[in-house]
């Protein structure tokens, strides 16, 4: 099979018909082998029964339902479990990610040898209060990462069969899918100046809140694939530095009052000291570190799967 779509939604009932007969008028121009899977993240419209209407009309359609919402990154993940052709194309349901990019995207990946390959919505159709924090966390992740991508959370992207069936999506991660790519050994990746079409129907599912969450989301993802398999190097390293520091104060300490009583000049007692409980502290703070390392380092090899999603129902 040469693609395979994958399109998580989340109450997108009005846009479905039209962004799957565009799908499938692009792969018929193109002689394309294909699927869709469209990965309905607990919608509570008749987006599900609008995707069992479309599997009558289209034998390319999929469809995977969870029992309640979780999120992007878990439609993403286990859409990327469901497919098979050699490139995976990602994108929205609503209709702003225009079907016609794809055969670009697909010659990219084939002819290229790109790993992935990432859309740039170099002009937008978002209010200012969106590209503005949006722009920022472009540059900071750029900077974290050292990935020069201009738009890193665009929906559309067309990835090589092995990049989805490696990587591990969870959380709010989709919108680091390229660093999370990179950290898995996937160092070959581009980016495509795409159209960005005013939202048709409906409204966005996102809001401010993203903006906080995605901040946090990159500090974790900048952690975890820097330390993720090795977490005693983190902690242990903080760690054994504030143990050492501590325990250099307490011998200071010790020699000044040692070096007092030696020549009968009067001394303050350690504990009376500013000094003393900095050292303390810096040694319990330390040992804590010390064993959250080793803590981690049972974790990570002892850890169950990340994803386990309830799915209701399936198209197979």
């Amino acid at each position: 099979m040469d693609i395979s779509v994958v399109i998580p939604l989340y109450n997108e009932e009005e846009s479905l018909p039209e962004l799957m007969a565009w799908i499938d008028k692009v792969m018929s121009e193109h002689n394309f082998s294909y699927e869709v899977v469209f990965v309905d993240d607990g919608s509570n419209d008749s987006s599900w029964q609008v995707i069992t209407s479309l599997k009558e009309k289209y034998d390319a359609v999929k469809g995977i339902k969870f029992r309640r919402n979780y999120g992007k990154s878990a439609a993403l993940n286990v859409g990327f479990d469901a497919v098979k052709g050699d490139v995976v194309i990602t994108m929205d349901a609503d209709l702003q990610d225009s079907p016609d990019e794809i055969p670009e995207l697909y010659r990219r990946i084939k002819e290229e040898n790109f790993d992935l390959v990432s859309g740039w919505k170099a002009k937008r159709y978002d209010p200012i209060t969106k590209t503005i924090p949006t722009k920022l966390f472009n540059a900071a992740t750029r900077s974290m990462s050292g990935i020069q991508l201009n738009d890193f959370n665009c929906g559309l992207k067309a990835y090589r069969h092995d990049v989805v069936k490696t990587i591990e999506v969870y959380g709010e991660m989709h919108r680091y899918i390229p660093v999370i790519a990179k950290w898995a050994g996937f160092t070959k990746i581009g980016e495509q100046v795409v159209e960005h079409r005013a939202r048709k129907y409906g409204i966005t599912k996102f809001g401010m809140s993203r903006f906080i969450n995605g901040f946090l989301d990159l500090l974790t993802i900048f952690f975890v694939g820097k330390f993720g398999k090795r977490p005693m190097h983190f902690f242990g390293a903080i760690g054994a530095s504030s143990v050492f520091i501590g325990t250099i104060m307490a011998i200071y300490l010790i020699v000044v009052k040692l070096y007092h009583i030696a020549s009968g000049t009067t001394y303050r007692e350690v504990t009376d000291q500013p000094m003393f409980y900095l050292a303390l502290t810096a040694v319990i703070i330390g040992t804590q570190l010390f064993l959250a390392g080793f803590i981690g380092e049972l974790v990570t090899r002892n850890a169950p799967e990340r994803n386990a999603y309830l799915i209701e129902k399936e198209i197979i």
